[in-house]
């Protein structure tokens, strides 16, 4: 199976990019960070705060989670329900970085990623893909931007479901979690020694992606 190991912090483009490339080559797309959203829904479902590690992990056990793809779309299936229209809320977003930082958490998770990776062609997209979930991948990427670019790119995203979504907000969270995602002393963010480095803040998505394939295919 292929392998295509997309990193980068957050609103880096690298969901965007990671499903164009995906569909081109023909592979399909694993949205990691959306499967730490997912714990973290269930976490707080349970009336469990995601930084409250000793909570988390006595749970951890009882969450039943699946990876399923639909016409070619990622679920991630908690407990039989497919959370996907529910993690996109600052409040989730805050509580999958604090989740991310718990070591059981992520080895819990890595093991269905690499599960996934096994079965399929994969584009996988995350903090620590190229450097702790495929080390081996064949093609690594690590996207950055900006964080006023970042913080925009959110911004539009959520407004639409929130219009009192305040950018500024947003840049201050997007700060904080660049510090709790590359601090963290377990798999932290950062760029894999064999991955391409790739500035997005002032390239368009579509440039994004036919770099991308060229690298992986030779192929102009």
């Amino acid at each position: 199976m292929k392998e295509i190991a997309i990193d980068g912090p957050a609103g880096a483009g690298k969901s965007t990019v990671a499903k164009a490339v995906a569909k081109k080559l023909g592979y399909n797309y694993l949205d990691t960070g959306a499967m730490y959203r997912a714990a973290a829904y269930y976490m707080i479902n349970k009336g469990i705060n995601p930084s409250d590690a000793e909570a988390v992990i006595a749970e951890l056990p009882a969450m039943d989670m699946a990876i399923e793809y639909e016409h070619g779309m990622q679920k991630v299936v908690v407990e039989g329900e497919d959370v996907m229209p529910y993690i996109r809320t600052p409040q989730i977003s805050r509580g999958s970085s604090d989740i991310a930082v718990i070591p059981e958490v992520r080895v819990r998770l890595v093991e269905i990623q690499r599960g996934v990776s096994e079965k399929y062609d994969i584009v996988m997209d995350g903090r620590d893909i190229g450097t702790y979930v495929l080390p081996d991948a064949d093609h690594k990427f690590f996207l950055t931007a900006s964080t006023g670019e970042r913080a925009r790119r959110r911004y539009l995203e959520l407004v639409q479901k929130d219009p009192s979504a305040d950018v500024v907000e947003i840049e201050k969270e997007i700060i904080a979690r660049d510090k709790n995602d590359s601090s963290r002393s377990f798999a932290p963010l950062k760029q894999a020694d064999d991955a391409m480095l790739i500035d997005t803040t002032d390239i368009m998505a579509e440039e994004v992606v036919d770099l991308m394939i060229e690298t992986i295919t030779g192929e102009r």
